[in-house]
């Protein structure tokens, strides 16, 4: 991603957005190409698929709002300054199950905080619809994969 994460128009922010989902896609097909584990490959697989309607529907609103000849695409909105991306723990061959579900739990949770600080900038305007929706997606992934990692790992801490 770009430095500093500025994003103070609607299409820079989907432009943000579309290169973020592109990311965690990646990171889950670099890491579904190095482990072993089926069930684990499984879990990254679907998280995959996830990010490419992500990454799919904001590039149909890039496209529908550069058709538009709308005063709201371009419009300036309060900065959205941060990073987001702390390290993450690379995943090997001989990943677990558990190590891939806690990467893929840290994926989402960047997607959310990624998702609500864009929200955050722009306020009430109409223009966060979109980035609502997938915000709310993202935190049905993650709870989803919470829960999945509370009912079979949780006891073994």
């Amino acid at each position: 991603m770009s430095d500093p994460q500025m994003y103070n128009t609607f299409e820079t922010a989907l432009e943000a957005a579309v290169e973020m989902e592109n990311h965690e896609f990646r990171n889950y097909l670099k890491t579904i190409q190095k482990i072993k584990d089926k069930n684990a490959k499984t879990v990254l697989k679907e998280a995959a698929r996830d990010e490419l309607n992500h990454k799919f529907m904001l590039e149909k609103s890039l496209l529908a709002e550069a058709m538009l000849d709308d005063k709201t695409f371009g419009q300036t909105a309060t900065t959205v300054n941060f990073s987001y991306l702390p390290p993450k723990k690379e995943l090997s061959p001989g990943s677990t199950a558990k190590e891939v579900l806690i990467y893929a739990i840290h994926m989402e949770k960047n997607s959310v905080d990624f998702y609500e600080r864009i929200i955050e900038g722009y306020g009430r305007s109409p223009m966060v619809g979109l980035f609502e929706i997938l915000l709310a997606d993202e935190k049905r992934h993650l709870q989803a994969l919470e829960d999945v990692y509370e009912k079979y790992f949780m006891l073994e801490n």
